[in-house]
């Protein structure tokens, strides 16, 4: 037998208690109130892959929006910190590929800097964009919006989401000799240009390096896995590997996911030629619908020729980034090198949903775990640890991207030199009067995107 929510019980047995004070009979809304969210209850007790951690139904709240209805029954595996994995999409939802509002189109961070006061590094700037319109580049360092102080809060005002044109002031740090090596600033302020749609491709930056040992690499920092940029990434490869370098470096430090399909493309363009056909993902839904389902390699993609993979990771690459990682792991074994930090943690994937009753919702529900061919997908708690620990530092100086002053390249330039990594330098021991700047707010990490499947 059906069932149903006990508001909705309440609401077939007792219509009178829907009736308006001029007798206008309102159970109908009500109802539909309701509905979409049984919809949902009923899909995720036969799909989710945690269906066994959903409350029972006298102890939801029906009539709450749908997304804050799904956020209130999931599982604890469905989420991590602030993200839940399963998730509600409007159908007019604008592509991944561009922001979905104005935006100056730039990435930072906030650290505080060692007199208290905090400030936002910036990471990268996207071409043809207000940010690089006024100036802005990675490494810069916005002191205060004008003349707030910046905090957690309205982070997202002035730099996420920006709704008109604000002012900058940028400090350039340096140390004054004589003075106890205090930090001092030097200050500037820019105007903004007024926010807009801008575009965020997935290949962010390519280029053929060569080491001071003289080996090649190619190297491709890769921000987001998008079905429109297939076309890109496989044009990048091409032009990347027509040069023959030693190896490939894959730096999906800033990736926080995207669509299966697209991982299974990289990941066969990075496999070797003996793997074209063979398991690349496996699927493993829960124990009702209680099937495994097997993706190969694409082929006829496969077969570029070089010695090491190396992957840039950082506990912003998640979802999609981490399949690659995994997935790739049975085929190179010692040639994949991850150096970096620990990844996020996301190992299981979304499915879609809809019904012609509510046209307008898109219900991304977890549906399966992301194992690789022999099995193995248990890194939701650690995430996938590096080979190499170590990390981008944004309250110190950022070296630029693709060269050796970035400082997770250079760990991976060395390693191709001479086998081994660098040694870390000794961290400091903190003293009253020694504060060091530190990072205190790292907004990209709430941008994980959802392993979609087809």
């Amino acid at each position: 037998m059906k069932k149903y929510p006990i508001y909705l019980l309440i609401s077939l047995l007792l219509p009178s208690v829907f009736l308006g004070s001029c007798g206008e009979d309102r159970s109908g809304e009500y109802y539909a109130l309701i509905a979409a969210k049984t919809w949902i209850y009923e899909t995720m007790q036969q799909n989710y892959l945690f269906y066994e951690d959903l409350p029972a139904e006298d102890n939801i709240d029906f009539f709450k929006k749908p997304q804050e209805f799904l956020s209130s029954v999931v599982s604890d595996k469905d989420k991590k910190g602030s993200v839940i994995f399963s998730h509600i999409d409007s159908v007019y939802q604008r592509s991944r590929v561009e922001t979905t509002s104005p935006s100056f189109g730039l990435e930072g961070t906030i650290i505080r800097l060692e007199d208290g006061t905090n400030a936002v590094r910036i990471l990268y700037v996207q071409d043809q964009s207000p940010a690089k319109e006024a100036g802005l580049k990675r490494g810069s360092c916005v002191i205060a919006v004008d003349s707030q102080k910046i905090t957690n809060s309205n982070y997202s005002q002035y730099f996420q989401y920006p709704t008109q044109s604000y002012r900058y002031m940028l400090i350039t740090p340096h140390t004054a000799i004589g003075e106890n090596d205090k930090q001092i600033y030097d200050t500037c302020e820019v105007q903004m240009p007024a926010p807009r749609i801008v575009d965020q491709p997935s290949v962010f930056l390519t280029k053929n390096i060569t080491t001071e040992g003289g080996r090649k690499a190619f190297y491709i920092l890769y921000n987001s896995f998008e079905i429109e940029e297939e076309d890109k990434l496989k044009s990048a490869f091409a032009e990347g590997m027509s040069t023959s370098p030693n190896d490939v470096i894959l730096d999906l430090r800033y990736n926080p996911g995207g669509y299966v399909s697209t991982a299974v493309l990289l990941s066969s363009m990075l496999a070797p030629s003996s793997a074209s056909g063979q398991t690349c993902l496996k699927l493993i839904y829960n124990n009702k619908i209680n099937k495994e389902e097997t993706i190969p390699f694409q082929e006829g993609i496969t077969g570029y020729n070089y010695e090491n993979l190396y992957i840039i990771t950082s506990g912003n690459t998640a979802s999609a980034s981490e399949m690659v990682i995994n997935c790739l792991r049975p085929y190179l074994g010692d040639k994949l090198i991850q150096v970096g930090e620990a990844t996020f943690g996301k190992n299981v994937a979304q499915s879609l949903f809809t019904t012609p009753e509510y046209p307008e919702l898109e219900f991304w529900l977890t549906t399966a775990y992301l194992s690789n061919s022999k099995g193995e997908y248990d890194y939701f708690t650690s995430g996938l640890t590096p080979a190499h620990q170590v990390a981008e530092n944004p309250a110190e100086k950022l070296g630029e991207l693709g060269t050796p002053q970035d400082t997770l390249l250079y760990s991976v330039m060395y390693h191709m030199d001479h086998h081994s990594f660098p040694q870390p330098p000794q961290p400091e021991q903190p003293t009253t009067s020694n504060k060091k700047s530190r990072v205190i707010y790292n907004p990209i990490a709430s941008k994980v995107k959802y392993n979609k499947l087809p």
